[in-house]
């Protein structure tokens, strides 16, 4: 899976010799001087690609960015290249979820590993993303109705305890848990109860009380 790569370092010959390497490679490269210059213009999450991020840099540095990054929302995937070893740095960078951490100078084999994992996880966060938008977006056309036999049907209760707490006959319950089920676009409880998990509508339809 190839991508766009976006190199974030203040060292021209660097980017330069960078950007070079990793276009030979097909990938799409764009290069900042400083980490302002990221933010300013922050990269799509809707083109698969990856951050390589320098430590040390005038004015924000590379976590100083990553931090802001992370409190902005979803970001791409972060490979940190660093030209000190510092295990203090990693370990914190790595635990505020950077997927990488290289010391520079780095191997072409190495590097082009990492940015291929990277990507590789980025477009399989991207891919369960889109599954539950998907999923919301099949429970938001079920009626008010629906919606209550869902909740019914995915923490367990029968048909005969769905329509003494909603009001209705056990026919009604099953003609609307047949709709739930098309709508949802599932064949069994299994799989109503894993998207309800999915997608945090188990909890809440559990801690319900009838």
């Amino acid at each position: 899976m190839q991508g766009c790569v976006h190199i974030v370092d203040d060292d021209a010959s660097f980017r330069a010799a960078l950007d070079r390497r990793l276009k030979s490679a097909g990938y799409t490269v764009a290069t900042y001087a400083s980490a302002q210059q990221l933010l300013d213009g922050l990269p799509s999450e809707d083109v698969p690609g990856c951050i390589l991020l320098d430590v040390r840099m005038p004015g924000l540095s590379g976590p100083e960015l990553q931090k802001r990054l992370s409190e902005l929302g979803p970001t791409l995937p972060i490979i940190f290249l660093s030209g000190h070893p510092d295990i203090p740095a990693t370990v914190q960078a790595i635990k505020a979820g950077a997927d990488d951490f290289l010391i520079k100078p780095v191997s072409s084999d190495i590097l082009l590993e990492a940015i291929a994992r990277a990507i590789a996880r980025h477009g399989a966060r991207r891919e369960s993303n889109s599954k539950l938008d998907m999923i919301r977006a099949h429970m938001a056309a079920l009626t008010p109705r629906e919606r209550q036999v869902f909740d019914c049907v995915v923490r367990g209760d029968t048909n005969k305890r769905a329509a003494r707490s909603l009001g209705c006959t056990e026919r009604t319950v099953k003609a609307h848990r047949h709709m739930v089920m098309e709508k949802m676009q599932v064949q069994s409880l299994a799989e109503l109860v894993s998207l309800a998990e999915r997608i945090g509508a188990l909890a809440s339809a559990t801690g319900q009380t009838i």
